[in-house]
Formats: C-alpha cells, structure tokens, sequence
C-alpha cells in the first residue's frame, strides 16, 4: 500500500502489479507478464509477474517504479461505513 492505494504485492509466488491501464497491452510483452482474471473478467490496470520476470534487480525495479509511477493517478478504494 502506497497513499492508502493498492500498489504492488505478492501473488500466488509472483507479483501483482498496479500498472497505468494504458501501459498494460506493452508491458504484457515482457519476461513472464501476464493478464491477471478476477471473477472471469481481465483486470486492466493489473499485471501478474512470474518470478522469471524479475530475476534481477534491475527488471524488479523496473516493476516498482511502474507501480509507483501510477500510484499517484489511482483511485483509492472506498472505505465501507461498519
């Protein structure tokens, strides 16, 4: 979490991404992207990276600072009222 915003984690041994969704088709190029479904739907501001797709420092920081560089455009989610 960035900014009360969702910006990057681990999943199921890779990383969630939080991408600009304009960017999404170009990064799905790289070393081990891929789409990312939730409840049968893409998520378009999302991408799953295997962990050969960040192997080295280098393309790990080249994941965070994607996901850092859109964190400032994201919506936050609404918290729900109890």
């Amino acid at each position: 979490m960035v900014d009360d915003k969702m910006c990057f984690g681990t999943f199921k041994g890779g990383l969630l991404c939080r991408i600009a969704p304009e960017e999404r088709d170009e990064l799905l190029n790289r070393s081990g992207a891929e789409v990312i479904h939730q409840g049968g739907r893409e998520m378009r501001g999302y991408v799953y990276v295997q962990p050969d797709g960040y192997e080295t420092d280098q393309e790990l920081e080249f994941w965070i600072a994607k996901c850092l560089a859109f964190n400032p455009m994201a919506k936050s989610k609404r918290k729900r009222k109890k």
